[in-house]
């Protein structure tokens, strides 16, 4: 189990990649952006997700140029957006993200969502290569669910490190969630609050108040607990560094099980089997 914000968890090629980290989607370009991961990463986060989608990568890469912390050191992620599809296009996405990053590597970089065309399967095979020529350290994907995986498996040379999903306590994805540690595929959460949704929830509130936390922090510890990558996004200092607090409790079965009680399969964000935007 984690027990600080430097923790990592093992992908199946061996790549570490922190538990917890900074998600920036709509956060915006420019000083919002620097200010936030600065923030973050002088408050000891090592983890950065963002996306080509997010038109945010160059503020992205102006905060870790100037936070002075050593590339090496840092856990970067980047998405290929659904209109770059297709194995010559995510060789130009990738480096265009690159380039706005003003970085070398990645550290991992994902397929957006899987669209209804299955391309996904040209634009993986480009991926492989982009990992093995050494410049991206991990690759996965993002909103794909069991039948997606399944497909892209049937024909990929590499199974994916990681699954970036919509997942909180409104949305456990339990079917996902077994198929992916069954595959070794790293599941990770984005939108593990909601939205703001679940702060207000009796059930969570009633658990925070036992621990003296906040429902943020309980629900991004039972994320952890639940063998999850987190990255909750916030644009300010003090909510950043509340969010990664999480590291000096730990909730007890119970509490898990009650929590989990709460799924409903309700989401705020697309459903990957319909959501065809820039496809």
């Amino acid at each position: 189990m984690p027990k600080s914000l430097q923790d990592t968890t093992i992908l199946h090629n061996g790549v570490k990649m922190p538990w917890f980290g900074l998600g920036v989607f709509k956060v915006k370009e420019g000083s919002e952006v620097i200010d936030a991961v600065k923030a973050a990463l002088k408050h000891g986060y090592k983890s950065i997700d963002t996306a080509a989608i997010y038109q945010n990568e160059e503020g992205v890469g102006q905060a870790i140029k100037e936070s002075g912390i050593p590339r090496e050191e840092l856990f970067i992620t980047s998405k290929l957006w659904n209109s770059e599809h297709g194995y010559d296009s995510a060789f130009k996405a990738f480096d265009t993200s690159l380039n706005k990053l003003g970085l070398d590597y990645l550290d991992l970089y994902l397929i957006h969502w899987p669209g209804q065309n299955k391309t996904y399967k040209e634009t993986w095979k480009a991926l492989e290569k982009l990992y093995k020529d050494g410049r991206v350290r991990a690759i996965g994907v993002s909103n794909f669910h069991t039948h997606h995986l399944q497909d892209l498996m049937s024909e990929a040379d590499i199974k994916p490190m990681v699954n970036q999903v919509e997942y909180h306590p409104h949305l456990a994805q339990k079917e996902l969630h077994d198929f992916c540690q069954k595959e070794g595929i790293q599941l990770e959460a984005w939108s593990p609050l909601k939205q703001g949704q679940l702060l207000s929830d009796s059930t969570i509130t009633k658990i925070a108040e036992k621990y003296q936390k906040s429902p943020a922090q309980v629900i991004l510890r039972w994320d952890l607990q639940n063998k999850v990558v987190t990255i909750p996004k916030s644009i300010k200092e003090k909510r950043i560094i509340e969010n990664a607090n999480i590291f000096d409790f730990e909730l007890s079965e119970e509490d898990m099980e009650q929590i989990n009680g709460l799924n409903k399969n309700e989401r705020v964000g697309s459903n990957p089997d319909v959501m065809n935007v820039g496809f």
